[in-house]
């Protein structure tokens, strides 16, 4: 039986229980919530889940400074470290932002754990995801969005093409995404639309060499 490649079945994302997820972010897709939904202009970062890095390069032409961890050495410089762990990891200090595109999977303990860490004053201004359309429903996450209300639901107009692994220029995908946003002190949720500005945030040297020198 020949498998079901249709847009509804692909858009889901099975993963198997150890997997650990890597789905690259396209740098335009970051720049997108620098550009139009958080000041992170002079403030410090911290992308926790950070691959080989593709979120924490576009940050750092908007952020004082940058740090990336990740439970997998990808060998690229970054701090080893589980994030679901109740510790910092070493050289990361305070942080004003936690943002991060999350292991699907784990989404929610992202979540949760972020805002635990802004909490107790880890994270000073605030903790932004990346995250499917879809993370807004279910019943568990109703209780997490009741405690903790996020400050801006940031839906991208446009899609957000992600493949598992790395980046790919001409990928394409069903799947919605939109970044939540939870800022200190700031309870009452608004929705917003990130317009339609992958040509203008996009660049080719965003893309490995071999992509972009074709």
């Amino acid at each position: 039986m020949s498998q079901n490649r249709s847009h509804a079945v692909m858009a889901q994302r099975a993963e198997p229980h150890d997997s650990l997820d890597f789905f690259p972010t396209p740098h335009w897709a970051t720049r997108a919530l620098c550009e139009h939904v958080i000041p992170a202009f002079g403030h410090v970062a911290w992308d926790p889940a950070c691959g080989h890095g593709d979120m924490v390069r576009p940050l750092q032409e908007y952020c004082l400074a940058v740090a990336g961890s990740d439970v997998h050495d990808y060998g690229r410089g970054f701090v080893q470290h589980d994030f679901l762990m109740p510790f910092m990891p070493d050289g990361i200090g305070c942080t004003d932002w936690i943002i991060t595109n999350p292991p699907f999977r784990l989404g929610e303990q992202f979540a949760r754990h972020a805002l635990k860490l802004m909490e107790e004053e880890a994270v000073e201004k605030g903790v932004a995801m990346l995250v499917r359309t879809a993370f807004l429903e279910g019943v568990e996450r109703h209780r997490m969005f009741a405690e903790r209300p996020p400050s801006v639901v940031a839906q991208f107009a446009e899609r957000v093409p992600m493949v598992k692994g790395r980046l790919d220029r001409t990928a394409s995908t069903a799947t919605s995404y939109a970044w939540i946003v939870w800022a200190r002190g700031n309870t009452d949720t608004r929705l917003r639309w990130i317009p339609p500005c992958r040509k203008a945030l996009e660049r080719a040297s965003d893309w490995p060499a071999d992509e972009a020198a074709a």
